[in-house]
């Protein structure tokens, strides 16, 4: 049975590494998504002043080049207007959720996925911040390694739903 396990990172560096150990460690890329508020991925989740240096995570998702890692998952990109919390970039399956969801928001995509409605509503919560919202679809031999990985890439309330 598939179970998805979620992790929420401060910073884009933190998410890019996650989802390329992923990828190294044999996840399938359309098994993998990312999340973050459009303003948190032009600054890549770093300070105002590391943002003039530039990281532009939602334009480089849609050319490939921001971040390795997520560049992988640009079959299922989407940048979506979510009311009340902005514009939200989305990589991976988990695009077209949200993209279904838009009334829902967040939470609404990730309750179609499984994932709790309080538990959704937190992790739209932690997007809203400004953090960035990594998830991985595998199956139940898989959930602890997947866990831990995002863990040891900073990852913080990973769960498993």
């Amino acid at each position: 049975m598939s179970k998805t396990v979620l992790g929420v990172f401060d910073n884009t560096m933190q998410a890019e590494k996650a989802v390329d150990d992923l990828q190294r460690q044999g996840f399938n890329k359309e098994d993998i998504s990312i999340v973050a508020r459009e303003s948190s991925a032009r600054r890549g989740g770093r300070s105002r002043g590391d943002m003039e240096a530039g990281q532009d995570i939602s334009g480089g998702i849609a050319t490939g080049s921001a971040i390795g890692g997520v560049a992988g998952l640009l079959a299922g990109v989407g940048a979506l207007a979510i009311p009340g919390l902005g514009p939200v970039v989305a990589a991976g399956p988990i695009a077209a959720a949200l993209s279904g969801a838009v009334t829902g928001g967040i939470a609404g995509g990730l309750i179609d996925w499984g994932i709790p409605e309080d538990a959704g509503q937190r992790f739209e919560q932690r997007v809203r911040e400004g953090k960035i919202l990594a998830l991985v679809r595998t199956d139940d031999s898989k959930i602890n390694e997947a866990a831990d990985i995002l863990r040891r890439h900073g990852a913080q309330e990973v769960e498993t739903h």
